[in-house]
């Protein structure tokens, strides 16, 4: 199978520091791969290069075999992004943000109209459509973010800790949503610190420790890793433990 993302040979520096160390990945359509790792282990950077946030020190980032630094543009439009603080306007409703973002890539109106209405129904935003942004709670932001980015049935979803400022019922959505994307063809790519989540759902983890990356595969594949560990959490430490 053709990959739908590809690091080669990924580094970003910082100074002297080296966030990501020589990162080569590929990533698949139709799987949900999580990152996982400590703080500081690069998670977040190398999300923020594959998303055009940050410009590599060396390597590339290729995309549906699109070079990122070559075509950026191209390759932005195939990735919706979901940051841990995302940005929103205030001062626009939500109903007014949804089509805003629908108009901005171009989105058909009959076909935006109708992903538009399906997600507020299904994120429950219907009571707070025509409220302005700034009255939201964190949790109906976060719904709304996540509509606005599915709206685009993006081919790549990128979410940097997903959990945040979502309710369990929040989250056990946009867990099913996860699945019901991949399994249409969508490549996720999750970074996270809640190892429950990565049990779950993942389909490949990627454990990320001082910018490297020590070990990729299935759950089974990892505990294979590390025999003895008693289950995901064991297995993580034991990984990290021994790198350091």
């Amino acid at each position: 199978m053709t990959p739908r993302v590809s690091f080669q040979e990924l580094s970003k520096d910082f100074g002297a520091v080296r966030a990501v160390d020589r990162l080569t990945l590929d990533l698949f359509p139709g799987e949900i791969f999580v990152f996982l790792g400590p703080n500081g282990a690069g998670k977040t950077t190398t999300i923020k290069m594959l998303v055009g946030l940050l410009e590599p020190t060396r390597g590339s980032v290729l995309v549906e075999g699109a070079n990122l630094s070559v075509s950026p543009q191209v390759v932005k439009r195939k990735i919706g992004y979901i940051p841990d603080e995302p940005y929103l306007y205030e001062k626009l409703t939500g109903m007014e943000f949804l089509d805003f973002v629908g108009t901005l890539y171009g989105i058909p109106q009959e076909i935006r109209v109708l992903r538009r209405d399906r997600l507020i129904e299904l994120f429950r935003l219907k009571p707070m459509t025509h409220q302005l942004v700034e009255s939201y709670s964190h949790g109906m932001r976060q719904r709304l973010v996540y509509a606005s980015v599915l709206l685009r049935d993006p081919p790549l979803l990128v979410v940097d800790e997903p959990t945040v400022g979502l309710d369990p019922e929040g989250m056990r959505l946009v867990r099913q949503l996860f699945r019901q994307m991949a399994d249409g063809g969508a490549t996720i790519l999750l970074s996270t610190h809640v190892l429950s989540l990565a049990e779950a759902i993942a389909d490949r983890i990627g454990i990320l420790h001082q910018g490297r990356l020590l070990a990729c595969g299935s759950l089974k594949e990892l505990l294979q890793g590390k025999p003895g560990s008693s289950g995901l959490e064991e297995c993580f430490l034991r990984f990290v433990s021994d790198s350091s």
